[in-house]
């Protein structure tokens, strides 16, 4: 369940935008709050993941609220802002984006446009979640979690589209990760030549790259097929 904050001062449209996230699966409102005082109590209090927040408030407005999350907050308690509001002028939209909010829907906006931005949190919220623990990220992790879409996989100049298939396969069906002098041995190639292959299939987002620490040495860089 993803864990929501609802701040708005009119204390209906607070239940109205309740009422919106309630109707999308996987979702729960564990608080509202009207104020920026108020908001940042609940936010240390609930911890949501995720904090719909109103520009418009009575003590202070939202973009402030929204700095004090991102500075005043630990890290454990710091949650993902969607700001919702009737403010349309740039420099508050702009106010919003530098202050890391994921969004930003301008009122009055449907049940609908809510939705789909829930829906485009869930999916950040899973390909977070679906990183390689402390590993360092990979190049095509991060593009994944940004949206990039996968680079071309046409096969470069000076690889061999029958030799990529080889390599391929044998990602494909090893039970676990590979380096470069284990998919040598088994696509009969040469170490130098199968990393050519391994690091083009990373590269264009097919496969996957981790690091394996050792005692001593350079770390090993291993290859799983995604």
């Amino acid at each position: 369940m993803i864990t929501v904050l609802v701040v708005d001062d009119d204390f209906m449209v607070a239940k109205i935008h309740s009422g919106y996230v309630e109707r999308v699966p996987g979702f729960g409102v564990v608080g509202v709050a009207h104020s920026g005082a108020e908001a940042l109590r609940e936010v240390e209090r609930l911890r949501p993941d995720l904090v719909l927040l109103d520009i418009y408030l009575p003590d202070v407005d939202g973009l402030s609220v929204l700095r004090s999350m991102r500075t005043g907050a630990r890290p454990s308690t710091e949650p993902d802002v969607l700001v919702i509001s009737a403010a349309h002028d740039l420099d508050t939209v702009r106010g919003a984006v530098r202050g890391g909010a994921l969004h930003y829907l301008i009122k009055p906006f449907s049940s609908d446009a809510l939705r789909e931005q829930l829906e485009h949190f869930r999916a950040l919220h899973d390909r977070i979640s679906e990183l390689p623990g402390d590993a360092p990220a990979a190049q095509q992790d991060v593009d994944r979690l940004f949206g990039v879409p996968p680079r071309p996989a046409t096969t470069p100049k000076g690889l061999a589209s029958e030799t990529a298939g080889v390599v391929e396969r044998v990602l494909r069906e090893a039970a676990d990760d590979l380096s470069a002098t284990e998919c040598a041995a088994l696509a009969e190639l040469s170490r130098v030549s199968a990393r050519k292959y391994l690091e083009h299939f990373v590269d264009t987002g097919r496969a996957e790259v981790r690091l394996r620490y050792g005692g001593t040495g350079r770390p090993e860089r291993r290859y799983r097929w995604r």
